[in-house]
């Protein structure tokens, strides 16, 4: 067996060969498609061949995969901390990741599968539409402060507002930006209609979506952008690695005799995952049912931020618990449920049966007595939780003995 490693750049990989112990430089070989599958072919069936992430990584890993026994990724920031140098050149760079495997000290980076990778891709899109819109947005804003214009009572980008605009009294120069930046915001959102959609009618095909979707909270946005982080559940053999994977799980400081101590959360993984995972966090704690009694009692001790970022690592527990287990939300409201799902079919571009005489799917959710009854049920719950965390306090301390404690209440 060998081990090939490839120092990847953006047009070349620099390559090193480990054989029986003996490490060599091995040349370059180009990334082009043809050349690269040449290169493949020349390769035995039990070699390993290994190379670090980067942007053209998955189109190498697909080519080389079907001809040689293994392709592994390493992770590009783990192996500069590990094998730091002085000296740096591609040749030594490839002979330390061969080394680095032979040695089992290589950290690796699994590879998404196709549908995982679509995913990833529709999210990742969308979240740079959101973020340009934004920044347009916040522009706008910054034209109106800077010219001492009260805030707008309402939605400043509806049409409303957009009449509000054209109408200001501003210079000619400035109301050319503000024209622009609103004409520029047309076209994005016309664009993230149209990624909206497509990410509906995805959404709408995947049952793990519409499953994460029972969480009272959680939307197909959120839910398409938790599993695109995640991949296969399998890789995380406990939930607190899914939590840790999202960045959830606060740092630790101990050293010698001294306690440990625990500060924020580390914000390692994916940072897309972990926003949404917040943000749902947020309409959580607005809704009944155990996760808003969660929320209330940390933001009693802590504040609002830490409570939302404390739901959210409860949220990627629960996540791992139904993806593992394939179960549903136990405390799911299944009229919420079908009014969110005839949503997405909206937006995924079905007919619309308003005023037909039968009744669709999410009819249930418009009866005031039925949305009634989902939320007694899950205040229910709710209640439940806060009666269990209340017991807390009156059980003995650790270590105490009841009689201890009826000696100190005298």
């Amino acid at each position: 067996m060998r081990i090939i490693a490839l120092d990847v750049h953006q047009s070349f990989a620099q390559m090193a060969v480990l054989d029986k112990g003996v490490i060599r430089d091995a040349g370059k070989v180009d990334l082009e498609r043809n050349r690269l599958l040449r290169f493949a072919q020349s390769l035995r069936p039990d070699d390993e061949v290994v190379l670090e992430a980067t942007g053209n990584t998955s189109a190498i890993v697909r080519l080389l995969s079907p001809l040689v026994a293994r392709v592994v990724i390493a992770n590009p920031n783990l192996v500069r901390a590990i094998a730091w140098a002085k000296v740096k050149t591609d040749k030594i760079d490839a002979r330390v990741l061969a080394k680095l495997y032979a040695s089992g000290f290589l950290p690796e980076v699994w590879m998404p599968d196709e549908e995982t990778e679509a995913r990833r891709r529709i999210t990742a899109e969308r979240t740079q539409l959101v973020a340009q819109m934004t920044r347009l947005k916040n522009r706008i804003h910054s034209v109106l402060h800077a010219h001492l214009i009260p805030p707008y009572h309402g939605s400043l980008f509806s049409k409303r507002g957009r009449a509000w605009l054209e109408a200001l009294p501003l210079a000619e120069d400035r109301r050319r930006v503000i024209l622009r930046h609103a004409g520029e915001l047309d076209r994005l959102g016309a664009e993230l209609a149209e990624l909206d959609k497509s990410l509906a009618q995805k959404a709408l095909d995947d049952p793990q979506v519409r499953r994460l979707m029972t969480i009272t909270g959680v939307n197909a946005t959120v839910a398409m952008s938790v599993l695109a982080a995640i991949g296969d559940i399998k890789r995380f053999s406990s939930p607190q690695k899914l939590v840790s994977y999202f960045g959830l799980n606060p740092k630790v400081r101990q050293s010698g005799d001294k306690p440990a101590y625990h500060g924020r959360i580390s914000k390692q993984g994916r940072a897309h995952a972990r926003s949404m995972l917040v943000e749902a966090a947020w309409v959580i704690s607005g809704v009944p049912g155990p996760l808003r009694a969660f929320f209330v009692r940390i933001r009693n001790k802590r504040g609002k931020s830490v409570a939302a970022v404390a739901t959210a690592r409860k949220l990627a527990v629960i996540v791992w618990h139904m993806l593992s287990k394939d179960e549903d939300y136990t405390w799911r409201r299944p009229a919420l449920l079908q009014w969110k799902l005839r949503h997405l079919e909206l937006a995924a571009g079905h007919a619309s049966h308003r005023g037909g005489r039968q009744k669709g799917s999410a009819a249930a959710y418009s009866k005031k007595a039925v949305r009634a009854a989902e939320r007694e049920m899950v205040g229910e719950a709710e209640e439940a939780y806060r009666r269990f965390v209340a017991s807390w306090k009156q059980r003995s301390p650790k270590g105490c003995s009841g009689a201890a404690n009826e000696v100190r209440r005298s």
